[in-house]
C-alpha cells in the first residue's frame, strides 16, 4: 500500500504552493455556486463547482435577449427582449433549485440600471421568479469584471476592458488587486442607434477619451479583453491567422495583428465569418461596431499586447466570495490537485513523483517548476481511457482544459509531457498540429518530463522510499539512478530498465544504475 510522507518527513513541504485547499471548508462553501448575469445583450446563468480557486463550469447557459436594443431612443428596455429575459430567468430559477445550488446571485448591468422601466422590470423578476435582482453601477461592474480576470490570471498587470451591449468598463489591475475603475456608454447596442459611420466614430472617440481622462493614464502595457463581442473578434483573428489552438482564454494578440483583423472585419461578410468561427448571427451583428470601439481603445491606450480573458463578471462574483487565503492560491495547481484527488488511481503520488523527477530540472525557474508539478499531478488522471488512445486523450484534455494561469505554449507543453507519459514518440500525434506554439527547447524538455514520469510511475504501487533517486550530470553526459537495496533493487525490472534508457536518451546521457549500500 502506498504510504505518503507527512510534512515532518518531507523537508520540501508543498513548496511555494502550500497544502491543498481545494477540499477545505473555505472551498466547500463555494461549491455549487450560481451566478445569473442580466446584461444589455445576453442573460446567462453559470453554476460553478469543483476546485473553488479554479472552478469547473457545472452548468452554463446563455440567451441573447437584447434587453438594451433601442434603449438610447426609447429610454426603455426592448419589449421583446424583456419577455425573453423573463422567460430565461424563470427557467434559470427552476434549474437552480433542481441543481441544489447553495448560493444564487443575480445581477443586472447597464441596460436595467439606465432604463426608465428598469425598476419595474426588477420588481417583475422577483414576482415571477423569486429572484432578487441586484442592479449594479458601472464602477461595481468594472470591479467585478476585473476580479474575474484575476481569478484566472492571478498575476494580471494592465487594463481590463469589458464590453457589454450598452457600456464598456475599464479597471486597472496591479499586484493582484483591482485599482481605478470607470464606465462609459460605448456598447454596440447603444452605438448602433447613431446614424452615420462618421458620427459614430466621433462619439466613440469622445467617450473613450473621457474614460482615459478619468483614469488619468493613456498607456498600459497589456489590455485584458472581457466580453462576448471581444471574444468574437478574437475568434476571427484566429481564423484569419490560421492559429491552431482554438482556446480563447489567454490568447494573445499583437497590436499589428489586431489592426489587420479589425481592417479585415470592416469589409467582411459577417454571415460567412459567423459560420467559419462558430459565432451566432446575433453576436456577429454587433461585431463591426465592437471592432470600431476596440480600434479606438487600442489607439488610446497603446498596449504592447492584447490578451483575451474568458473570465469576467460572473467569475468576479465568485472571486468576491473567496477568503483572501483562497484568492492567493495558484489556480492551476489547485485544479490539478482536485483532478488528482478525484480521478487518479493513487491520489497523492503526484507530489512524490514531482520530488523524484525534479533533480532533472534544477535550473528551471519557479514558473517552469510549477508547470512540471502540474504535469506530475495530472500524470495518472486519464488512466481509465482505452490504452490505445490514452496518450492522445491526455494531450487533448490538457490543451483544451478549462484551466486558469496557463499560457497557450504552456498548455501545449503540459499536453506534450502527458502524451509522453504514455507514448515514447510524438510523431503522428495531435501535437504535430500545435507544434508551432512550442519552441524546440521546450519540446525536448516536455518530452523529458513525460518520460521521467513514465519511468517514475513504475514505482507508484510501492512505498515511495523504494523509488531511489535521480541525478543528472550534464557535463559528463550521465544520468545516475541510485536504488535502495532489497525491494527497491528488485522493482527495477525489464520494463523499468527500458523506460530508464528511453529517459536517458531524451537527455542525451548515458544511463547508470547503482545500488546504495544497506
Amino acid at each position: 500500500m502506498l504510504r505518503m510522507t507527512d510534512d515532518a518527513q518531507d523537508p520540501e513541504g508543498y513548496g511555494p504552493f502550500g497544502a491543498p485547499l481545494f477540499d477545505g471548508p473555505e472551498a466547500r462553501a463555494l461549491r455549487r455556486v450560481g451566478v445569473i448575469d442580466v446584461g444589455s445583450n445576453s442573460v446567462r446563468m453559470v453554476v460553478f463547482d469543483g476546485a473553488a480557486r479554479s472552478p469547473a463550469y457545472f452548468y452554463n447557459e446563455k440567451i441573447l435577449c437584447g434587453l438594451g436594443a433601442g434603449l438610447a431612443d426609447s429610454g426603455k428596455l426592448n419589449p421583446e427582449g424583456r419577455v425573453r429575459a423573463l422567460a430565461a430567468l424563470r427557467r434559470f430559477a427552476i434549474l437552480a433549485r433542481g441543481m441544489e445550488v447553495n448560493s444564487l446571485t443575480a445581477v443586472a448591468t447597464a441596460a436595467v440600471r439606465e432604463a426608465d422601466d428598469g425598476p419595474a422590470f426588477e420588481a417583475e423578476v422577483t414576482a415571477r421568479t423569486g429572484l432578487k435582482l441586484w442592479v449594479i453601477d458601472g464602477p461595481q461592474e468594472a470591479r467585478l469584471s476585473g476580479q474575474g480576470v484575476l481569478l484566472g490570471w492571478p498575476g494580471a498587470e494592465g487594463l481590463m476592458c469589458d464590453i457589454g451591449g450598452s457600456s464598456m468598463e475599464l479597471a486597472e489591475l496591479s499586484g493582484g488587486e483591482v485599482g481605478a475603475t470607470v464606465s462609459g456608454r460605448v456598447g454596440p447596442l447603444k452605438l448602433q442607434d447613431i446614424r452615420g459611420k462618421g458620427a459614430r466614430r466621433t462619439e466613440i472617440e469622445a467617450r473613450v477619451a473621457e474614460m482615459a481622462e478619468a483614469l488619468g493614464r493613456d498607456r498600459y502595457d497589456r489590455l485584458y479583453l472581457v466580453g462576448g463581442s471581444w471574444r468574437a473578434i478574437a475568434r476571427i483573428d484566429m481564423e484569419r491567422r490560421g492559429y491552431p489552438l482554438h482556446v480563447l482564454h489567454e490568447y494573445i494578440m499583437q497590436p499589428r495583428d489586431l489592426r489587420a483583423t479589425l481592417d479585415f472585419i470592416e469589409g467582411a461578410d459577417m454571415a460567412d465569418l459567423g459560420k467559419r468561427t462558430g459565432t451566432s448571427m446575433a453576436r456577429m451583428s454587433l461585431v463591426p461596431i465592437a471592432a470600431e470601439v476596440l480600434s479606438r481603445t487600442v489607439r488610446t491606450f497603446r498596449p504592447k499586447e492584447i490578451a483575451v480573458s474568458s473570465y469576467g463578471i460572473r467569475e468576479g462574483l465568485l472571486f468576491e466570495q473567496m477568503p483572501e487565503l483562497l484568492r492567493a492560491r495558484d489556480p492551476l495547481i489547485e485544479s490539478c490537485r482536485a483532478s488528482e484527488a478525484a480521478s487518479a488511481r493513487l491520489p497523492g503520488f503526484g507530489r512524490v513523483l514531482y520530488r523524484f523527477v525534479s533533480p532533472l530540472f534544477s535550473r528551471a525557474d519557479d514558473r517552469r517548476r510549477r508547470l512540471i508539478r502540474a504535469c506530475c499531478l495530472l500524470h495518472d488522471v486519464s488512466w481509465r481511457a482505452h490504452p490505445d488512445y490514452r496518450a492522445e486523450i491526455c494531450f487533448d484534455n490538457a490543451t483544451r482544459a478549462n484551466l486558469g494561469g496557463l499560457t497557450h505554449s504552456e498548455r501545449v507543453y503540459l499536453g506534450l509531457a502527458l502524451l509522453h507519459r504514455y507514448r515514447n514518440k510524438h510523431a503522428g500525434s495531435p501535437f504535430e498540429a500545435l507544434a508551432p506554439l512550442l519552441d524546440e527547447g521546450d519540446t525536448r524538455e516536455a518530452e523529458v518530463v513525460g518520460k521521467a514520469m513514465r519511468f517514475g510511475a513504475m514505482f507508484s504501487a510501492q512505498d515511495p522510499a523504494l523509488m531511489g533517486t535521480l541525478k543528472l550530470f550534464p557535463k559528463k553526459g550521465e544520468l545516475l539512478l541510485t536504488l535502495p537495496p532489497g525491494d527497491g533493487e528488485a522493482l527495477y525490472g525489464e520494463v523499468a530498465e527500458a523506460r530508464f534508457r528511453s529517459l536517458a536518451a531524451a537527455l542525451s546521457a548515458e544511463p547508470i544504475v547503482r545500488v546504495a549500500r544497506a
